[in-house]
C-alpha cells in the first residue's frame, strides 16, 4: 500500500449479486459515490437473471458515463449442483463459482483501487481474494441493521445438527421470534440459504467495514449494539449511510392513470421482483382490493423471473375479476418504476412484502405500509414498520409462498383500515422528514459517508 494523500484519485469498485433487491441499492450507491467525486467501477456479473436487471444497468451507465463498467463473465454450472430451484440462488452460486476470475480483473483497473464494496451474499468468497491483493473490502448489507444482527449471529444459534436452538436471542438485543425466521433456516441439516448465512456471516467479521442502507433515528439501538461489540466482539465498524435518495436514472414519465387520481387516494400493491404468488392467492387479493372500495395500482406477478412470464393479464386474473378491477384500479403485469410510483402525490398507501428497498423507499416518501411479508428478512422488516409507526402488519397472514390462503374479506378490511388511518399519515410524514435530514447537509449518514471517503483517499494499492 502507499499513502499519497489527497492528490490521488479515489477509486472504488462495486460488486453486486443477483436480483433487483441486491442490485438496486448498489446502483444508488454508485450514483451517490459518483456525486461525491469518487471514481466508480461497477462489476457486472454477466449474464443477469432478469430483464429488469439488465434494463436498470443500462439506465445507470447511460446516465453516468463516467462510471466504468466491467463484466465478470460467469462460468457455466450444472443446475443440479446448485441445490436450488430458485433461479436467483442458482445465480448466486454461479457468481461464487466464477469469483476466482476477480483478482485479475481488479488488478487490471486503473487508477489503482482504494477499496471494493462487495454484496453480503459474496463475502465468504470475495474477502479471501481481496485479502491476497491487500485491498480493503467493505461489505454492503442490503437489508436492515436488525437483520444484520441475525445474519452475523446465526452460526452461534445452531445445534449439533445445524438446527436452530430453542432461543433466537441476539446478544445485546431482544429475542427474534422463530415465526419471523425464513423456514429454510429452521430445517435441520444444510441447504443453500443456510450455507449462505453461516459462511458469509462468519466471514464478514474479516471485512474492513459493513455498509447499511439505514439511519440512526429508525435503528439507533441496533446500530449501537453492533458497533459496541454487544452482538459480536470482532465485528468491524457498521456504517449507516442511508436512506438512499432516488436517482436521476430511475426517473421516467409519470403514469397517466395516477395523474388522474386524487391526492393520497391510491394504494400501491407490489410484492417485489422475486415474489411469485399462487393463482388462487392472486385472485383472492384482487377480489379483496375490489371489495375494499379503495383506488389501487397493482403490479401482478406470478413468475419469479420476468423473462419466463408470457401470460397475459386476463389469463392470470380471469375476465370477470379483470373487469371488476378496472372500476377502481389499474392492474399491470409489466415492470413498474416503484420509486416513481411511491413519490407520486396520488399514492397514499403501500401493500408490500417489506423488502428492505421497498421499506426505505416508502419511508423516504412518507407512504403508509400494510405489511405482508413473503420470505427472507421480511418479517423482521415488517416488525420495524410497526415499531417506527410506518404502518401495520397482520401477523395472522403468516408467510406468503403458499403457506396459507389469505381471504379477500380479510384483505379488504386491512386495506380500508390503512387507507383511512389519518394518524398514521401524520407519523409517516414525520418519518419522511427524518429520513431526508439523515442524508442532508450535516446529517448523520452524510457525516459517515464523508468520513469513509476520507479513509479511502489515504489508501491505494501499489
Amino acid at each position: 500500500m502507499s499513502d499519497s494523500g489527497d492528490l490521488q484519485v479515489t477509486h472504488v469498485a462495486l460488486f453486486p449479486s443477483a436480483g433487483m433487491g441486491h442490485l438496486t441499492p448498489f446502483l444508488r450507491l454508485a450514483a451517490l459515490l459518483t456525486a461525491h467525486n469518487v471514481h466508480v467501477t461497477f462489476i457486472t456479473p454477466s449474464p443477469t437473471v432478469s430483464l429488469a436487471e439488465s434494463q436498470s444497468l443500462s439506465h445507470l451507465f447511460n446516465t453516468f458515463p463516467q462510471i466504468t463498467q466491467k463484466h465478470l463473465h460467469l462460468l457455466p454450472l450444472d443446475q443440479p449442483s446448485a441445490n436450488s430451484e430458485d433461479p436467483f440462488y442458482y445465480h448466486f452460486e454461479l457468481i461464487r463459482r466464477s469469483s476466482h476470475l476477480l483478482p485479475t480483473l481488479l488488478s487490471s483497473l486503473c487508477p489503482p483501487l482504494s477499496a471494493i464494496i462487495t454484496d453480503m451474499s459474496l463475502a465468504s468468497t470475495v474477502i479471501p481474494l481481496t485479502d491476497s491483493l491487500e485491498l480493503p473490502n467493505y461489505i454492503f448489507f442490503t437489508s436492515s441493521a436488525k437483520m444484520l444482527t441475525f445474519y452475523v449471529s446465526f452460526h452461534t444459534m445452531l445445534g449439533p445438527n445445524h438446527e436452530i436452538e430453542d432461543h433466537t436471542k441476539v446478544s445485546g438485543l431482544e429475542q427474534i421470534p422463530k415465526a419471523w425466521i425464513p423456514p429454510p433456516l429452521l430445517q435441520g441439516g444444510n441447504n443453500l440459504l443456510k450455507t449462505f448465512f453461516i459462511e458469509n456471516g462468519k466471514k464478514m467479521t474479516e471485512s474492513s467495514g459493513i455498509l447499511v442502507n439505514t439511519y440512526e433515528s429508525i435503528e439507533r439501538e441496533t446500530l449501537a449494539a453492533l458497533n459496541e461489540g454487544k452482538v459480536l466482539k470482532k465485528l468491524p465498524a457498521v456504517i449507516a449511510i442511508g436512506p438512499f435518495a432516488p436517482c436521476t436514472f430511475e426517473e421516467s414519465q409519470q403514469l397517466a392513470w395516477l395523474d388522474d387520481q386524487p391526492t393520497g387516494s391510491v394504494l400501491y400493491v407490489s410484492f417485489g421482483s422475486r415474489t411469485a404468488m399462487s393463482r388462487d392467492q392472486i385472485r383472492e387479493l384482487g377480489d379483496g382490493l375490489v371489495r375494499s372500495g379503495c383506488r389501487f395500482l397493482w403490479a401482478v406477478k406470478d413468475k419469479k423471473v420476468d423473462v419466463e412470464d408470457n401470460e397475459k393479464l386476463i389469463e392470470v386474473l380471469g375476465q370477470g375479476l379483470l373487469e371488476r378491477v378496472k372500476k377502481n384500479g389499474l392492474a399491470v403485469k409489466n415492470w413498474l418504476n416503484q420509486e416513481e410510483i411511491l413519490s407520486h402525490p396520488a399514492i397514499g398507501g403501500f401493500l408490500s412484502h417489506c423488502g428492505w428497498n421497498s421499506l426505505t423507499e416508502a419511508l423516504w416518501n412518507g407512504v403508509r405500509i400494510l405489511a405482508w411479508p413473503q420470505h427472507g428478512d421480511q418479517k423482521i422488516n415488517a416488525d420495524l414498520v410497526e415499531r417506527i409507526g410506518l404502518g401495520t402488519w397482520d401477523k395472522s397472514w403468516g408467510w406468503g409462498e403458499g403457506e396459507m390462503l389469505v381471504k379477500a374479506q380479510d384483505i379488504a378490511e386491512r386495506v380500508r383500515e390503512i387507507m383511512g388511518n389519518k394518524l398514521l399519515k401524520l407519523q409517516t410524514d414525520h418519518i419522511r422528514e427524518e429520513a431526508r435530514m439523515a442524508v442532508g447537509d450535516g446529517g448523520s449518514s452524510t457525516k459517515r459517508l464523508y468520513a469513509l471517503i476520507e479513509i479511502w483517499k489515504k489508501v491505494q494499492v501499489v
